[in-house]
């Protein structure tokens, strides 16, 4: 798993603008979808799923959005 990519998402969930956890969550995710390639969400999700060592609370479910 890339550190790269556990920074990216926490850089996106820290910085992303809402008005409440869920829709910063959901934006996070949004923006994930739309920007990252196939390959690095599957990467992402994978390493979610494994524990998420290093991912922030926002990001872990963020990606836990994604579909």
């Amino acid at each position: 798993m890339s550190d790269h990519l556990v920074k990216m998402a926490n850089q996106i969930a820290i910085n992303i603008p809402a008005s409440s956890p869920e829709a910063k969550a959901k934006n996070t995710a949004n923006h994930i979808d739309k920007f990252w390639s196939p390959s690095m969400k599957a990467q992402i999700k994978e390493h979610a799923s494994q524990g998420g060592a290093g991912l922030n609370t926002e990001s872990l479910r963020a990606i836990g959005l994604l579909s």
